[in-house]
């Protein structure tokens, strides 16, 4: 069965433009944390929150973390997503979960060959179902051992589940990389909600994140997919 990527933010440090301005003011003041805490209000959070960003100070951007929810996501996504390493991620594992059938996504291009060709693909996915659960069968049934040799035959398009935290200077990076249009469909389609995600709890943290050529000149280089004005345009949604 096709699944959609969903991208779900679940937990953030509380006051995290708060806690990224108050852990740089911190480091030039002689009063207190609670003190500047007292004293620093909303105006104050944005202002040294965009004063560092222009330093390109982000040291303290690292203070403030974002959990996610992903589902609906390729173990190609996962391989992908894990070489991010200043992160930490939980996945739904293959080994002790069995696969009765199993969820899988179907990439764009394929789709845009039409029924016929979604009709073979699905089929594919289905043979695979059988062959998983024929090693299975032969491994000892639904458990742990046969699970673990089993799911070898089970495709990059299956299904995952996962909990993703970065740092939100991580995410920067993060965004940087998998927003651009030469990333991946499937990883770009996550960071982008991902991006969506953040902006509405820390807006001047992540304010202008997003592919690099947002901010200046492409950094691709002689690789850069022209289509900075479309990436522009999907940043101010």
């Amino acid at each position: 069965m096709k699944v959609t990527a969903k991208a779900q933010l679940v937990r953030f440090t509380e006051n995290p433009e708060q806690t990224i301005a108050l852990a740089a003011k911190l480091c030039y003041s002689e009063d207190s944390l609670l003190e500047l805490t007292e004293k620093m209000g909303q105006a104050d959070c944005a202002k040294l929150i965009k004063a560092l960003k222009k330093m390109g100070h982000l040291s303290t951007y690292e203070h403030a973390s974002f959990t996610f929810a992903l589902s609906g996501v390729s173990r190609a996504l996962l391989a992908q997503i894990t070489r991010h390493r200043i992160a930490s991620f939980s996945v739904r594992s293959q080994r002790y979960v069995s696969h009765d059938s199993f969820h899988y996504i179907i990439p764009p291009s394929i789709e845009a060959l039409g029924k016929e060709a979604v009709k073979k693909y699905e089929e594919q996915m289905d043979t695979m179902v059988s062959w998983y659960k024929e090693w299975q069968k032969e491994l000892g049934g639904k458990c742990e051992s046969a699970n673990e040799d089993a799911r070898f035959v089970l495709p990059n398009a299956c299904e995952t589940n996962m909990m993703v935290t970065m740092n939100a200077r991580e995410l920067m990076h993060f965004f940087g990389l998998r927003c651009c249009f030469r990333a991946q469909w499937e990883i770009r389609d996550i960071a982008w909600q991902m991006l969506d995600a953040v902006k509405s709890v820390a807006p001047n943290v992540f304010e202008n994140a997003g592919a690099g050529c947002l901010s200046g000149k492409c950094p691709e280089g002689p690789k850069c997919c022209g289509r900075q004005e479309e990436v522009k345009g999907r940043a101010n949604q």
